[in-house]
């Protein structure tokens, strides 16, 4: 049995541990309001914000990503959008030889302000697609898909209706 750590240093598990950290960061910088820091995320990426979306239709690179969110999400006096991003369930294939991933894990947003008692207001899933450029992964594709929602009001500067 090898030792606790073992499995990590010597590279069984990084791929996935680092991919699933990308997961968990793009949680914290939405949180924080980082819209910069999640366009980062994306640089050698793009986002679908709609499942079977034309290519076209993607948000491609740091820019297009960050056009994205400063088109969508509404942040508040303390420069946040007060919300939580919760990720789960996160399923995580990689095929090292090729220097790409995928994944497919849920997410759960709450959110409260001063107007909005603390409520999820959406879920859903994310499947992911990742690159490794220069032994550091990226995000290749995110697709978005909504399975619920709640009152995005506070949350969103458009509807989803």
């Amino acid at each position: 049995m090898p030792r606790p750590g073992a499995l990590y240093r010597h590279g069984m598990t990084d791929a996935a541990r680092m991919i699933e950290n990308l997961l968990y960061l793009y949680a914290e910088r939405i949180d924080a309001g980082d819209l910069g820091g999640i366009a980062d995320l994306f640089e050698h990426g793009r986002i679908c914000a709609v499942p079977d979306a034309p290519p076209e239709a993607a948000f491609v690179g740091a820019e297009g990503v960050r056009k994205m969110y400063d088109a969508a999400t509404r942040l508040y006096e303390d420069g946040t959008p007060k919300t939580h991003h919760i990720t789960s369930n996160a399923i995580i294939e990689v095929d090292e030889e090729l220097g790409t991933a995928s994944s497919r894990s849920y997410y759960t947003v709450t959110q409260a302000t001063p107007e909005l008692p603390l409520q999820i207001i959406i879920a859903g899933r994310y499947h992911d697609t990742f690159q490794r450029l220069d032994d550091k992964w990226w995000f290749d594709t995110r697709i978005m898909f909504v399975d619920q929602m709640g009152d995005l009001s506070h949350h969103l500067l458009y509807s989803l209706d």
